[in-house]
């Protein structure tokens, strides 16, 4: 039986996923390290402030882990949030686990706390970053609910190996922001299809966004995520410019919306994708 990644909470997910009783988190709810400026705005405090963090072991082999739980503000980060992920990751150069996998729900920064989540984002990729010019490969699993969006978008590209589900979305701009910025011509927040097109988990796998497509379930981004502890990606001149190229490449692209571009990228009867499962859409063999 199956169990739905999206429906779980950042938790649950941590029990399903790693190894079974091996999450040793730090900073526990139980410390109450909660941010401080929610408590000046009066606005409702969680004791972990949204993200769990600590170590474990997955298929019998050390990692460092982070959930961000999207339940308690969309994910989204603040000052102790974001220290929370800084403090993983620049412990994982000196102990050196096999790999640091980040469990990604976020709509972003915090309005609440704008200046010092924004900070905190910078400081989250500066050391994710250092992970992987250590040799220690950073995963990030994206299935939730409220995606990946924002700072965490931006974080998650700079991850060696991200793994999605087809539920799964990642982009910098949510589609309300977009819609707020350039109005509802340019793009409809309340379309659910045409947002799942432009952002969802088919789509990046489709475009080279994401590098595992897996269905939403818990085992399956557990079996995914295993399977990328070996996959560090150096940061290299040549991998540099191969981004810029396929960005290069995007600007060239005249279409205005997804099945233009997977057409564009070869695929037959593109309109179907986003009604095939995972399984139908990787058979095309077009990754």
């Amino acid at each position: 039986m199956s169990t739905s990644f999206a429906e779980c909470s950042a938790r649950e997910r941590l029990a399903l996923l790693l190894d079974a009783g091996s999450f040793h988190e730090w900073l526990p709810p139980s410390e109450r390290v909660t941010s401080p400026h929610l408590a000046q705005l009066g606005v409702p405090s969680a004791f972990d402030d949204g993200v769990a963090i600590g170590r474990a072991t997955l298929a019998g082999r050390p990692v460092f882990v982070a959930a961000q739980e999207g339940e308690f503000m969309g994910g989204g980060v603040g000052e102790v949030h974001g220290a929370k992920l800084v403090g993983l990751l620049r412990r994982a150069p000196r102990d050196r686990p096999d790999a640091v996998l980040l469990l990604a729900e976020s709509g972003g920064v915090r309005l609440h706390e704008a200046n010092a989540g924004l900070i905190a984002v910078s400081e989250v990729m500066r050391a994710l970053l250092d992970v992987r010019a250590a040799g220690i490969p950073v995963v990030v699993l994206i299935g939730g609910a409220n995606g990946c969006f924002g700072g965490m978008g931006i974080v998650a590209r700079c991850a060696d190996h991200i793994v999605m589900s087809d539920l799964g979305r990642l982009a910098m701009s949510g589609p309300e922001v977009i819609e707020a910025s350039h109005g509802v011509e340019e793009f409809d927040s309340r379309d659910r299809a045409l947002v799942w097109r432009t952002t969802g988990g088919k789509h990046r796998w489709l475009s080279g966004d994401c590098d595992a497509l897996v269905d939403d379930d818990v085992a399956a981004f557990r079996a995914a995520a295993i399977a990328a502890l070996d996959k560090a990606r150096p940061v290299t001149l040549a991998g540099l410019e191969e981004e810029h190229a396929l960005l290069a490449s995007r600007l060239r692209f005249d279409g205005n919306e997804a099945v233009a571009l997977w057409t564009a990228l070869g695929i037959a009867e593109a309109a179907r994708v986003p009604d095939l499962d995972v399984a139908a859409l990787q058979s095309l063999g077009v990754h």
